[in-house]
């Protein structure tokens, strides 16, 4: 029997390698590069990395945060996108040791996936909202909520912002969503079920009113046609959402 603190151990460990590729996807993808092909190197002068410059947060933090070739400032999303997969694959771990935290680990990263893209380039890939889509349906087969359930949530959560965005869009002429938004709703409501669909958007709208406010302090200027990563906020409120509705 697997001791129950290896769990977050090993999620904690992936989610340091998983953050680093996300990381690198979300910078490269917008520019149609890929980070599959190809060696990792560095964003500025393109040399090639070698393997000790590539092991997450430590190689950032003996480097100074700067490519040893050309001295340039490494991207901070590096070290931010992977320390954020290693919390959530230690929160997943802590919250549900097994199987299902394994499941609510890859929620996670896919969620941190769309949320790094959407802040990087106002991007929600429908490659992506597709996986997270299936994916929720896959844990359904084995982990609460029921498909029932995921499936109403599914259905809502795109209904609801398709409907919002085509009432914008005809009230105001332009567009007001992203067409990616909705089709990530729909696959949070596909992990998460139908109940949990009105918590998580209020927690995604208190969140960016937050965000607004802090910019506006900041001596920023904020508009009501400036625009905000939905996509972002509706994953930084899922996955704790996920936490709360797993460990209760």
């Amino acid at each position: 029997m697997i001791e129950s603190w290896i769990w977050p151990a090993a999620l904690g460990v992936l989610g340091l390698i998983f953050g680093s590729f996300i990381a690198t996807v979300a910078l490269r993808w917008p520019e149609g590069r890929s980070a599959l092909r190809g060696r990792s190197q560095c964003d500025s002068c393109r040399k090639a990395l070698r393997a000790h410059e590539l092991v997450p947060l430590l190689s950032y933090a003996l480097q100074r945060g700067r490519c040893r070739a050309c001295g340039a400032a490494i991207h901070p999303g590096h070290p931010g996108v992977e320390v954020a997969g290693m919390l959530i694959g230690i929160a997943a771990g802590l919250v549900a040791p097994g199987w299902h935290g394994v499941a609510g680990a890859v929620f996670g990263w896919l969620l941190l996936a769309l949320a790094a893209l959407d802040l990087a380039a106002f991007w929600l890939p429908n490659a992506l909202t597709a996986l997270l889509a299936l994916a929720g349906i896959v844990d359904g087969l084995f982990f609460p909520p029921n498909l029932a359930d995921r499936l109403l949530g599914g259905l809502f959560g795109f209904g609801l912002l398709w409907l919002v965005a085509f009432t914008y869009r005809h009230v105001r002429g332009r567009e007001g969503l992203g067409g990616g938004d909705p089709k990530m709703f729909g696959g949070i409501g596909l992990w998460l079920g139908a109940s949990m669909l009105a918590p998580v958007l209020l927690a995604a709208s208190l969140i960016g009113l937050a965000v607004a406010l802090a910019v506006r302090i900041s001596g920023r200027k904020m508009e009501m046609t400036s625009r905000l990563p939905l996509g972002t906020l509706l994953a930084v409120a899922a996955f704790p959402a996920w936490l709360y509705s797993t460990g209760v």
